[in-house]
Parts: structure tokens; sequence; C-alpha cells
């Protein structure tokens, strides 16, 4: 543009000397008809449109780079809004001008955007259809006549944008900021303690601007809106009422609510394979157009969905598996208690038996000896202790006693050891 201006200039020099010069040989009318005829021409020379600079197409949005040129901007340079269309493929939407910004859905070749500002070569959106907020549930009072509608309850209350690859919770994007009293339409899904809600007038997100092209002013055609309050639905602005691509698109959205519903039901019973047969056979619909790449989309975030359903199936029934075998080692346990004999004030009953171990003389001090049932299996090996440590016990051996005492781990024969301060025999 600042070359065109000096270009402009030199001409008009010139184009005012040559008038000077024949100022001096014609007649006063001569010299306005000439000026006027320069004029004329000039005029038309500034009037010839620019063609707009081709906008590269790609797949991957998030490359960034490259701005709209004011000039290719209709309505003039820095007009705003006006209505863009998408070049690339698999474009990103953000949720702020630049690529550290998460992504809140994709817009694809030929896809309609309306462009209420730009910022180092990133151009400002009205959310396309298909986008969504959240604001937090506390702030929000619902209408028991109609679920679907919204009051704020309080002031500067921030609207965050929603992106189906982040939680609430860590979408920290803030798009507006309302106030008491504003109305919101809520989309039918809680999560995370907030609301999934229409973005609200106002709420903007951000698509990089290498991969739209303007086309015409905003008054004169109509881009995709938020169904935010007070404002009217999107005019159409897509394929012709009647072909494949506009049915299927009536199928893709249709199918895209029943997999909402789908996602607000208990892990447990959400099931998407009717879902996802159908949007596989639009994805494969060669006339399908915009619809076949929405539903590929889709069928990818069903997959995403299928997966965390997987994993959680596997841990539930991991955690099944775990009880089961608690609950058999209760009662397993359960089972052995039961079979213990309540011996009173003995720790152990047995037939009192010297231990070839410990030596030979059953009546030297500190000496062990063992316990053994009825089949002569060892229960234990215990040791006197106290006053009963300095007595004869060799007429005990043989015979059946109760010992009182302590039981303790016995680490030589990974048994057990009982510390006996009075033995009993008994019949």
């Amino acid at each position: 543009m600042e070359c065109h201006n000096r270009k402009q200039k030199t001409e008009d020099r010139s184009q005012r000397s040559v008038l000077c010069r024949l100022s001096s040989v014609v007649c006063p009318l001569s010299v306005a008809i000439v000026a006027i005829l320069g004029s004329v021409c000039l005029s038309q020379q500034a009037a010839v449109p620019q063609q707009p600079a081709a906008v590269p197409a790609s797949s991957d949005a998030s490359r960034g780079g490259g701005s709209v040129r004011d000039a290719n901007v209709p309505g003039g340079p820095g007009t705003f809004p006006y209505l863009a269309e998408i070049t690339g493929d698999d474009v990103f939407v953000r949720s702020g001008a630049g690529t550290n910004f998460y992504a809140c859905g994709r817009l694809y070749r030929g896809d309609k955007v309306k462009v209420v500002g730009s910022q180092s070569g990133w151009s400002k959106i009205v959310p396309p259809t298909g986008s969504y907020s959240w604001i937090s549930v506390r702030c929000v009072g619902l209408n028991l006549n109609n679920p679907t509608d919204g009051l704020v309850t309080g002031d500067g209350v921030y609207v965050y944008a929603g992106s189906d690859d982040v939680l609430p919770m860590h979408s920290t994007s803030e798009q507006v900021s309302l106030k008491r009293g504003d109305k919101v339409r809520l989309l039918g899904e809680q999560k995370d303690d907030y609301y999934k809600i229409a973005p609200p007038t106002g709420a903007c997100l951000w698509v990089s601007t290498q991969y739209t092209r303007p086309i015409a002013p905003a008054e004169t055609a109509v881009a995709p809106t938020p169904e935010g309050p007070g404002q009217a639905p999107p005019a159409p602005t897509g394929p012709t009422e009647g072909s494949v691509e506009a049915e299927k698109l009536k199928e893709y959205y249709a199918l895209k609510e029943k997999v909402q519903a789908e996602q607000a039901k208990p892990m447990a019973q959400q099931n998407y394979a009717d879902l996802k047969k159908a949007l596989i056979e639009i994805a494969n619909n060669k006339q399908a157009g915009k619809a076949a790449r929405y539903a590929e989309f889709t069928i990818n975030q069903i997959e995403r969905y299928e997966l965390a359903l997987s994993v959680a199936k596997e841990v539930q029934q991991q955690t099944e598996q775990l009880q089961q075998a608690k609950d058999q080692i209760d009662k397993t346990r359960a089972a052995k208690l039961s079979e213990i004999k309540d011996l009173g004030r003995f720790a152990v009953i047995g037939e009192f038996q010297s231990s070839l171990i410990y030596g030979a003389d059953p009546g030297a001090p500190g000496r062990r000896y063992r316990i053994v049932d009825k089949s002569g299996k060892i229960i234990c090996y215990a040791m006197p202790a106290g006053e009963v440590a300095q007595k004869d016990l060799s007429k005990f051996v043989g015979q059946k006693v109760g010992l009182v005492g302590t039981i303790e781990p016995h680490a030589p024969t990974a048994g057990a050891l009982v510390k006996f301060t009075e033995i009993v025999e008994l019949k």
C-alpha cells in the first residue's frame, strides 16, 4: 500500500508539469479539458482492484504464520467484521492467538467464519457451529420450567473456552465476563462442577490467518454465530438444500447429539457401536463433503472414548478380582480360627517332651522342651522362665500338660516358642 501511494504521487507531479507547459500555449478552456481528462485517467487507474494474494492450504493450522493484507479485507483496510473462507483441511480452532493455546475444534476447506479482529497472524472469529464454553455451576441458577436456561447469579463470572481434549478445570482461556442476570443456554452436560453452555455473546475463538481467505463484508453475508442469548440462529451458508451433502450433514448432527447423550450416561452403560457404524458410513460416502470430514473427526473422538471405557473396564475387573481374593483370604482365616480350641489360661496344651537339640538332661536349668500333639507332630518349643526354670521338670516328660506363658516367634525352627512360668499336668 505504501509503495502504491508513492507511485501515485510521482504520477501526480508529472501530470501537473504537463498541464503547466500546456497552459502557456493553449486557451484556459483547453487547459481545463486536459486537466479533467488527466484526472479521469488517474482515477480509473486507482480504481483497478487488486487480486487477493494466494493463501496456502495446510492440514495443520497450528504451524501458524501469515496474515491478511489490509487491502484484501472486504470493506477496506482494518475493516471488521468480515466473512472468510477456510482454505485448508484439519485447521485447528484455538482458545487464543497462538499455538500454545489449546485446540477447541477443527475447520475444513470451504467452511465459513466471521472474523471480528486479528492479532499477530491470528484471526479472532465468532465460535463456529459445534463450539461450546464452560461456566462454574456455583454461579448459575437453573430454570425449573426449562432446564436448558441458566441465569448468572454473580458479577464478574468468567466463561472459558471448551475443548473435547481439555478438562473443564484445566480450560483456562477466558472468553467473556458475565454479570448477574445474564442468561446462558445449557447444553445438558455437567463435568467437574462446570456446566457446558453455548458460547454467549462476545465469546470468540482464534484461527491462523494463513488458512483464511476474505470473501465478503459481514453485513452482506452471514457467518455461523454462537447460539447465545439474544442472537438469531445462523443463516444457512452450507450445501444446497436436498443435496447429498446436506442430507448427510443432517444425519451427522443427529448422530452427534446421540454421541453427546451417550457420554452423559455412566461409563458402564455407554455403548457407541451403532453410532460409530453409522458415522463410518457417512465418512466413506464420497458425496458427503463436509459431513464426511465431521464424521471422521467424531469417529476419532469415539475411539478415544472407547479406549477410556476399555481401560475403566479392565480396572473394574481387576478391582473385582482383588475383592474376590480378599474375601477368600478372610474366609480361610475365619475357618482356621474356628479350628483353634479355647485353651483357657494355657498358651499351649500337649505332650511335654525333652528336646535332643538342646541337650539330653531334662532337669538342666534353662534347657528347652518341645510340645507335640497326639500324632507326635511338634506343636511348638517351650522354655521355662522365672521360678519354674529352677525346678526339676523331668517328671512332666511324656505327660500331657498345659503351659501358662507367652508365645514368641522361634527363628531357628521358623515356628513358635512358649516361655512358660507355670506347668500343669493334665489328665
